[in-house]
């Protein structure tokens, strides 16, 4: 009895130790180095860093006046833009981020006259055009440019019946191949403003739909028995606006910051303004609020920009928590980086976020600084499993799997993706083995589907003996029994008295 208690007593203090309440989201607040991942039961459990914070750089490391509230980062090929907003201006850096290059503050109208930035929150390079978007808030305007500051053309408050609201104030902004220009507005919830490549107004993209709660439901029914006078009295329930977006190839990402809201938090829209994310069951952020034990409040994700990697990974950050959240193209995470904190990786307020090749860079508003986040050797196994499974080579991206798992035994996209690749091979069994390590039901089915086939054709010779055999024993006791049966009915008869 007392070896009984000594082991359950040791087996309470490791799940303990272990236990994603302790680990989960204090500890990780305050500590940029704590990294976790979510297991098969959606807990959160430690696990190696996808990424590490390599250094944090200011204006003045750049050799410039030092950054003012910077809103907004973009990456051209081999240099970055930043809007360094407070100081009206577009601040460019070199591809190491080591020093400035050019700093607009002002740009060159077509008429010949100087026109300057007013508190810029948003900017965006073509790599088809090759021209600077740049949202330029306080003048309520969209700014066009090209590199040398030659402005092109200029986008102010479009004068048409869809286009309701008093006041222009861009936030965000990009531009397809097309040359069709979106603006996501401050003062908008219907979606992102389009433009056609004209400058003129061509409607409203990609909004986000009512968060469809309890209350909203009972209300829809009780205004199909108002009269209009009252409906016309009601308060409207409007969906909350996009906060960001980012395009990658013929798709638009966008992400909005309201932690109320639960639908449309990440979407990514086709051309038809479709969201294709809205077919999978995916959650964006951590999956339950985080808790900050030193001021006993519970925050929900606020995902406040949205980055497409060249390799199609989808990077997330949340203001709640200064997280970067990172997915692959079918939304499966694959990292969690950073913290609300004042160490280096960790942010205070954190406003964008980019990347170019293994490293990610995020924008501190307060800080006022731009942090370097540098790829590690565990990261860069699980980028080239991920990689290859994405291009369909996914016997290929078994053995990185496999390395994946070495490392860290618990990380559950590598299990899924050992368990795809074997379902491939055909072998089923192994398929099923680690499906169900990482938690997928739909390849855990398709390998049982594929193993019970196999088992049918490898054994069909004895399973049809075994039923044959059944069958002849069943036709046999039934003759037997009829055979019985008749045997007493005649002995009955010839029993029975005359």
């Amino acid at each position: 009895m007392k070896k009984c208690y000594r082991r359950l007593t040791a087996a309470l203090c490791s799940a303990a130790l272990l236990c994603p309440g302790t680990f989960n989201l204090t500890a990780g607040a305050d500590d940029p180095a704590q990294t976790y991942n979510y297991d098969l039961w959606d807990e959160a459990v430690p696990s190696q860093a996808g990424y590490i914070a390599e250094r944090s750089v200011s204006g003045t490391d750049l050799g410039i006046k030092g950054f003012d509230e910077p809103s907004d980062i973009f990456c051209d090929g081999e240099t970055f833009y930043i809007a360094d907003t407070k100081n009206d201006r577009i601040v460019t850096a070199d591809a190491d981020f080591t020093s400035a290059g050019k700093v607009y503050t002002s740009f060159t109208m077509p008429d010949g006259s100087a026109t300057a930035l007013s508190k810029p929150r948003g900017v965006f390079v073509s790599q088809y055009t090759g021209y600077i978007y740049i949202a330029d808030s306080e003048n309520d305007r969209v700014l066009i440019a090209e590199k040398d500051g030659m402005v092109v053309s200029e986008i102010r408050r479009p004068d048409s019946e869809l286009y309701t609201a008093p006041t222009f104030k861009p936030q965000k902004i990009l531009a397809d191949k097309a040359g069709n220009v979106y603006v996501v507005l401050g003062n908008i919830t219907t979606g992102a403003a389009m433009f056609a490549p004209d400058g003129s107004f061509a409607g409203f993209y990609g909004a986000n739909r009512v968060q469809p709660t309890s209350e909203r439901l009972g209300s829809f029914f009780k205004n199909l028995f108002l009269t209009e006078e009252k409906k016309s009295r009601k308060a409207r329930n409007v969906p909350t606006g996009i906060t960001s977006f980012d395009i990658d190839g013929d798709f638009i990402f966008t992400c909005t910051s309201s932690s109320s809201q639960q639908t449309d938090t990440v979407k990514k829209l086709n051309a038809a303004g479709r969201n294709i994310f809205a077919y999978y069951s995916a959650t964006f952020g951590d999956y339950t609020p985080v808790y900050d034990s030193t001021r006993n409040i519970a925050f929900s994700p606020s995902i406040t920009d949205i980055d497409i990697s060249e390799d199609g990974c989808i990077n997330c950050l949340d203001y709640t928590t200064g997280r970067i959240f990172q997915y692959d193209e079918e939304c499966n995470l694959l990292f969690i980086t950073g913290a609300r904190s004042n160490q280096l990786g960790g942010f205070t307020s954190a406003a964008a976020v980019e990347s170019r090749g293994e490293r990610l860079y995020v924008v501190d508003s307060v800080k006022d600084t731009v942090t370097v986040f540098r790829e590690t050797s565990f990261g860069a196994a699980v980028h080239r499993a991920t990689s290859l499974y994405n291009d369909g080579c996914y016997e290929e991206a078994l053995e990185p799997w496999y390395e994946v798992l070495r490392r860290d035994g618990n990380y559950r996209r590598a299990n899924i993706g050992v368990a795809s690749a074997l379902l491939r091979k055909g072998d089923y069994k192994g398929a099923m083995k680690y499906a169900k390590r990482g938690g997928s039901p739909d390849i855990y089915n398709e390998a049982f589907e594929g193993w019970r086939r196999e088992f049918i054709k490898r054994n069909f010779a004895y399973i049809t003996a075994g039923i044959t055999a059944l069958a002849a024993l069943l036709i046999f006791r039934r003759r037997r029994r009829r055979r019985l049966s008749a045997a007493e009915k005649d002995t009955g008869k010839e029993e029975a008295p005359t």
